[in-house]
């Protein structure tokens, strides 16, 4: 199984200055232990069900674009981008710039934005949250119109392209991969069948994302699409250095569902961290899948 390092807080150590240096030692211990996949928040607020708002923050694809330049082998992303924050087309070109600039390393991870709190605070447009989906389908299509060969103009109810050119293209072929995030099972999921090839789910327990899985299945099979070319991942919501053994045997129950990769958050200094994942965790967690 896959690990990947969830980069959410900011806040450890608590010398803003250290935040830089912290950064990059921790992506460059994943990256010499051969971690899959390094991601940050989309977030300009901390979530308050984890922090404080007030708490450091910093922008997610300017922080990969650093990360970019200190790694070799991590895949890099944002978990996930909130589809209010970017117009599409523009939102395509700056993941195909991170692709290119690290080597065909980006992939896009998206979802349908709920944090009003910060969306309210630096004015960006609070709509329904039907109108969210309908703005996440449109962005998938679009950012898939720009990795093509069609340059044409691309018609929505929301957002109309006069062009759609994206040069230059991708260093990933065909194009960056695509993660949906989140586990709604009548539209998110809908939309994983429809363009992503990847979920990324919560891991709060095998029942549930069994469950979710299942859901993913049947809209697959709706769609015509193949389940088996999409990559399962998920989140692990529990603290996983506490407790390695509790970890390992989640993660050979998750492995039977079909989830080949895991994100760990650091609960600690992220540098200490991903140190002791890769020392505790990542050798026996290889070996499961």
């Amino acid at each position: 199984m896959d690990i990947g390092l969830h980069y959410w807080t900011y806040s450890h150590p608590s010398d803003p200055a250290r935040i830089p240096a912290t950064i990059a030692k921790a992506a460059g211990i994943a990256d010499e232990a051969g971690f899959h996949r390094f991601t940050v928040m989309d977030h300009y607020f901390q979530m308050e069900h984890r922090g404080t708002a007030d708490e450091p923050m910093l922008e997610g694809y300017t922080t990969l674009g650093y990360v970019a330049a200190r790694t070799e082998r991590l895949t890099l992303g944002l978990l996930v981008t909130g589809v209010m924050y970017r117009y599409p087309g523009l939102l395509a070109k700056i993941v195909t710039t991170l692709d290119v600039l690290s080597g065909g390393r980006a992939f896009l991870g998206i979802g349908a934005s709920w944090y009003e709190r910060e969306q309210r605070a630096l004015g960006v447009p609070v709509v329904p949250m039907g109108e969210r989906y309908e703005r996440l389908e449109e962005s998938l299509q679009i950012c898939k119109q720009m990795w093509s060969d069609n340059d044409g103009p691309f018609v929505g109810r929301h957002y109309q392209l006069a062009e759609t050119l994206c040069v230059p293209a991708p260093a990933s072929a065909p194009h960056p991969p695509i993660m949906v995030g989140g586990g709604g099972e009548k539209k998110t999921l809908l939309l994983v069948a429809r363009y992503a090839d990847a979920c990324n789910l919560f891991a709060s327990s095998p029942e549930d994302v069994a469950h979710k899985l299942d859901v993913l299945r049947g809209h697959c099979e709706a769609e015509g699409r193949d389940y088996d070319a999409i990559a399962k991942t998920a989140v692990y919501v529990n603290p996983v250095l506490d407790d390695p053994e509790a970890c390992l045997t989640a993660a050979e129950r998750y492995a039977e569902l079909g989830i080949t990769e895991l994100q760990f958050m650091p609960d600690r200094d992220p540098s200490v961290f991903a140190e002791e994942l890769a020392e505790k965790v990542a050798p026996r967690l290889a070996r499961i899948g």
